[in-house]
């Protein structure tokens, strides 16, 4: 038996981070550190013990997250779909990671939540493959989520996991986020 491709985590890290470095970062927030790596290296450490393929975008032709989407989708055409993971979630656990993917055997798209909040990675199936590819601007796929949901197509995934909605735009969110994890000794 054939064994059909993993989806990828796509790592969404092309953008400015105009709203962190005017909140008084002095780097792109990604590269800040954060109990010892950078950011971007806690969601790629994630990834990286989820055991599925990754990919980072750090380049798009534009400077959206529908841009960043279509390049990594275009990057990656043989995957057996998409997990689309913005880049400044250093919280998000390898686990969440694996149950979105999971979640992708039994639904077009997967929208994990935490506390009724909608968070990511969002999971896009191979079907998707043309929507995503066509996005760009600032929109993000929410328009492909909707759509699908009319079909009933989306499934809804509660986790226990608040790194899925927790993300650094701010200084004050980078410093929150680095007292929880030195709370919780990470």
């Amino acid at each position: 038996m054939i064994t059909p491709p993993s989806p990828v985590v796509l790592i969404l890290a092309a953008g400015r981070s105009t709203r962190f470095i005017a909140s008084g970062g002095a780097l792109n927030k990604l590269q800040t550190p954060l109990c010892g790596l950078t950011v971007l290296d806690h969601v790629i450490r994630a990834a990286e013990l989820s055991g599925l393929p990754w990919h980072v975008v750090r380049e798009a032709d534009g400077d959206g997250m529908g841009d960043s989407i279509a390049a990594g989708v275009r990057a990656t055409p043989n995957a057996g779909g998409w997990l689309i993971l913005p880049g400044d979630l250093p919280l998000i656990s390898a686990m969440s990671l694996r149950a979105v993917a999971e979640g992708l055997g039994s639904a077009l798209v997967v929208v994990p939540t935490w506390n009724q909040q909608k968070g990511h990675p969002v999971g896009f199936g191979v079907g998707c493959f043309d929507e995503l590819v066509q996005l760009s601007g600032d929109r993000g796929a929410a328009r492909i989520v909707e759509a699908h949901r009319a079909d009933d197509q989306v499934l809804m995934l509660t986790l226990g996991d608040r790194g899925t909605v927790l993300d650094v735009d701010t200084l004050d969110d980078l410093q929150y986020v680095q007292t929880l994890m030195t709370t919780a000794g990470k």
